[in-house]
């Protein structure tokens, strides 16, 4: 089937889906998500700790500091907000090609910055392609997996970004030591986006298809497996309006699972834009900060391999929700001791509750969530959580500004994760179909 192919009832039969039955797809859209990793890594080693010499910003503007971190939260937010709504209209492949094509500029941007705004600004449009190419990449495995292969998928999704994150941490920090900053950036970057743009064009294909013979298989009664407990309170064909208040208020499990997708990425900030100045400022260097911060990503993204193929057999609630809390425990570690071997570590073990909670919340999100409406949901419940970017990096850079210390934003997220964890083990439950299906009335 083409990409521009409209869908018909005939297509129902044709589009099979699973892992292995659309394996080539998958894989394409694996090495995708690595690449829109390997663009959000360029900016998390380098930059942070360069600021002050770099790019001008002035010893203990924490606030100034943490601007573009806010900024690419927000704009995130809502790209992602916007990317499901509209890859129901116009398809997944177009989104995702929108995305590559606003990160073009961003290499560009960085090696000519004359002072931070410019990095600000360069940083708004990274927002934009993570908003529509991360998103997307996301939706498109859902589009051609099945239900119980939903925390396998995520979870090799998360796998492949972070992994691409922490790879190319250490990479530009190697590189802007053996080629200058800029330079060093420039490369990598072009290197990265040019290569994005041309595997879209040519190898990616299009997975609304997959996901309409999926809606149709419903309404026809012709899904089989699974009865998921989709929310009753929402209309067939919902507006943007009801599925935003669905997932942020109406339905208490929808709600608990958004706010802890928010400030779970309070750690992600975190380590973003205060642990590599943490560790700068312990006399670290660029490659060892690289290296400790990696540990974090690695553990992330590698743990994701296991543990969303886990929660396919074991749930989503209790991963989650354990994750939340173990991740809050490692931030907590980091101020609790010192020296290279305890900060990777303590970064190892927040980014091992991150893999247990990461993918399980969005699979959570598609487990009841129906398809004709899934990529809004997830896209909503994205919003929320990559607003976490913005309000946990404000958050970051106003306690530090008024302790003085950097060791009080460390506090300030562990906590958060305590407290988030604990709204979600209330107020959320378990979403697995096959474990809590829907009552037979």
């Amino acid at each position: 089937m083409s990409d521009g192919a409209v869908f018909s009832g005939d297509n129902v039969g044709r589009l099979t889906r699973g892992i292995r039955e659309n394996l080539t797809q998958f894989v394409h859209q694996l090495l995708q998500v690595m690449l829109v990793g390997f663009a959000l890594g360029m900016m998390r080693t380098v930059v942070p700790a360069l600021a002050e010499a770099e790019f001008g910003v002035a010893r203990g503007s924490f606030i100034l500091l943490t601007a573009f971190v806010v900024a690419f939260g927000m704009v995130k937010g809502v790209l992602n907000f916007v990317a499901g709504r509209l890859a129901e209209r116009i398809g997944r492949k177009r989104v995702l090609l929108l995305g590559w094509i606003a990160a073009l500029p961003v290499p560009f941007m960085i090696y000519f910055a004359p002072d931070w705004n410019w990095i600000v600004a360069a940083t708004v449009l990274l927002g934009i392609n993570q908003g529509l190419a991360w998103s997307m990449t996301q939706t498109s495995k859902l589009d051609i997996t099945r239900a119980d292969q939903r925390g396998l998928t995520i979870g090799l999704n998360e796998f492949a970004g972070y992994v691409g994150v922490a790879v190319a941490g250490i990479v530009t920090g190697y590189a802007a030591t053996a080629l200058g900053a800029r330079l060093g950036l420039l490369i990598f970057g072009l290197a990265v986006v040019i290569t994005a743009l041309v595997l879209t064009l040519v190898w990616v294909r299009d997975t609304l298809p997959w996901a309409k013979a999926e809606a149709a298989a419903n309404t026809t009664g012709k899904s089989s497996a699974y009865r998921p407990r989709y929310p009753r309170n929402i209309s067939d064909s919902p507006t943007t309006w009801e599925v935003f208040t669905l997932m942020s208020w109406r339905d208490r499990r929808m709600a608990a699972i958004s706010q802890a997708g928010l400030v779970e990425k309070f750690v992600d900030a975190l380590v973003w834009v205060i642990f590599p100045v943490f560790l700068f400022q312990k006399g670290m260097d660029l490659a060892s900060i690289g290296w400790i911060v990696g540990a974090y990503g690695f553990t992330w993204g590698g743990s994701q391999l296991f543990t969303g193929r886990l929660s396919d057999h074991v749930g989503r609630h209790w991963p989650n929700v354990l994750g939340m809390w173990i991740s809050g425990f490692g931030v907590a570690m980091v101020v609790m001791g010192s020296g290279v071997w305890w900060w990777a570590a303590s970064a190892a073990i927040a980014g091992f509750g991150m893999a247990l909670l990461y993918p399980n919340l969005s699979a959570a999100v598609a487990d009841i969530a129906p398809p004709n409406w899934r990529g809004s949901a997830i896209g909503i419940y994205r919003f929320w959580r990559d607003l976490g970017y913005g309000i946990g990096a404000l958050g970051l850079g106003l306690v530090a500004h008024f302790s003085g210390a950097l060791e009080a934003t460390f506090w300030f997220v562990a906590l958060s994760m305590m407290m988030s964890g604990l709204v979600l083990w209330v107020f959320g439950e378990e979403t697995h179909p096959r474990l809590n299906p829907e009552d037979l009335v």
